[in-house]
């Protein structure tokens, strides 16, 4: 009997459990079917995402091809022009020059006429190059006029018709760095160095409120420098613009200017404090010129009457730059009665500066300008009641002429609140730009 209940118990047992393993294997054969499916569908999903993945390359492709094929076939339509160079000579006009391409009297005087609208052909330098493009029959096409390092006007010619663009061309730039010992001179020494002589003298007209040259500058005073270097590959022509930063140290003392743009739009240059380098104006806005007659009561030296003489003279040859006495914004430019060819400069509220005489004005010079003290805008001459080529500069207070040499000089901008903080961001970047171009 307990025999018997033995072998229904075992029978039972693994009746149960091969239920048991037949429902398992089951639920198993359903988890794996879910894995392959999902697999599927991955691998499916990977499959549409690397054909939209070629076909986006092949867009891309084809559209780079496409502005290829375009750059290549803008070039060979100008390399299939036989190129003429032309260099302007003294005496040269851009009329005299158009003769020897463009022979038709009319259509020559529409180019004229319509290039003018576009740049002052009266004010083509020497040495100043034209690039004429002539097709097979020897008829121009197209001409360039390299107008300065950054501009070119391009003038196309297809039958009557005249098409003028002005083009900036497009350049580089590269922050250059330099540091070394002065052991002469700031100049004989930033000469060996390498340092440009355009940033050289940037950098001592910007020291020149500060320091004495001559006296200041002690042997081993360490020199710092950071400027902007612009490379003009179409022309393989170098220039270069602002300063970034300048350090000075003399016997562990530093004198340190960082370049900021304020929120007037000027950019101009301040201690790590903010304070500005410059004073708001210039007693003196023209480099080695001769004090020549001063402020005060005088005999006319042309009219012979006794009267006030209004300013300061400075007699200077002909064409020597005359700076902006300060930041500000052109109010007048032009004939001005007996002060011959005239700029008159305000600088905020109260002060303004007025230039006479001049033989010229700076190009792109004009009325409603904003100018940077130091910027130059026009040229010694001798123009209106004038007996020789000098500078007639006048200082106005509210409108009315002060003696520029006994004046004491409003200081220059301070830095506050916001943007003081900004200034001061601005700063070290400028600063670790300066050590990594300086070591790298």
């Amino acid at each position: 009997m307990l025999l018997n209940n033995f072998k229904y118990l075992l029978f039972f047992t693994i009746f149960f459990f091969g239920i048991f393993l037949i429902i398992e294997g089951s639920y198993n054969l359903k988890k794996v079917n879910k894995i392959v499916l999902l697999n599927k569908k991955i691998e499916i999903k990977k499959e549409i995402n690397i054909k939209s993945g070629l076909n986006l390359k092949n867009k891309e492709n084809k559209e780079n091809k496409e502005n290829k094929e375009n750059k290549e076939n803008e070039e060979l339509n100008v390399n299939s022009y036989a190129k003429k160079i032309i260099s302007v000579k003294k005496n040269d006009t851009f009329s005299k020059i158009l003769t020897e391409f463009i022979k038709d009297n009319n259509f020559r005087n529409k180019i004229i006429l319509a290039t003018n609208k576009k740049f002052n052909l009266k004010s083509l330098n020497i040495d100043q190059k034209i690039y004429f493009y002539l097709d097979n029959n020897k008829k121009t096409k197209k001409i360039i006029i390299s107008i300065d390092f950054f501009n070119e006007l391009i003038i196309e010619l297809n039958d009557d018709k005249i098409d003028i663009i002005n083009k900036e061309i497009k350049y580089t730039k590269e922050i250059n760095s330099l540091e070394f010992k002065i052991n002469s001179s700031l100049y004989e020494d930033g000469i060996k160095t390498g340092l440009p002589l355009m940033i050289l003298t940037d950098a001592m007209r910007l020291y020149s409120f500060d320091l004495d040259f001559q006296r200041d500058i002690k042997k081993n005073t360490i020199f710092q420098i950071s400027y902007e270097k612009l490379y003009n590959e179409k022309k393989n022509q170098v220039t270069y613009k602002n300063i970034e930063y300048i350090n000075l140290i003399i016997e562990n003392k530093k004198i340190e200017y960082f370049i900021f743009k304020t929120n007037d739009g000027f950019y101009d240059y301040f201690n790590e404090e903010g304070e500005n380098v410059k004073k708001s104006l210039l007693k003196t806005p023209i480099d080695g010129a001769k004090l020549s007659s001063n402020y005060g009561m005088r005999k006319h030296p042309i009219s012979g009457f006794s009267k006030l003489h209004k300013g300061v003279d400075f007699a200077a040859p002909k064409g020597t730059p005359i700076y902006a006495g300060g930041n500000g914004i052109i109010e007048y430019i032009g004939r001005n009665g007996s002060y011959g060819k005239y700029i008159r400069i305000r600088h905020n509220n109260e002060y303004k500066t007025a230039y006479a005489h001049l033989s010229n004005f700076k190009k792109k010079i004009s009325k409603g300008k904003r100018v940077s003290q130091g910027e130059v805008i026009g040229y010694v001459g001798t123009t209106g009641k004038s007996t020789g080529p000098h500078l007639h500069y006048e200082i106005l207070y509210k409108n009315k002429q002060i003696n520029p040499m006994k004046m004491k000089l409003p200081s220059g901008k301070i830095l506050t609140g916001k943007e003081l903080e900004k200034f001061q961001k601005n700063a070290k970047n400028i600063y670790a730009k300066y050590l990594f171009t300086l070591y790298e």
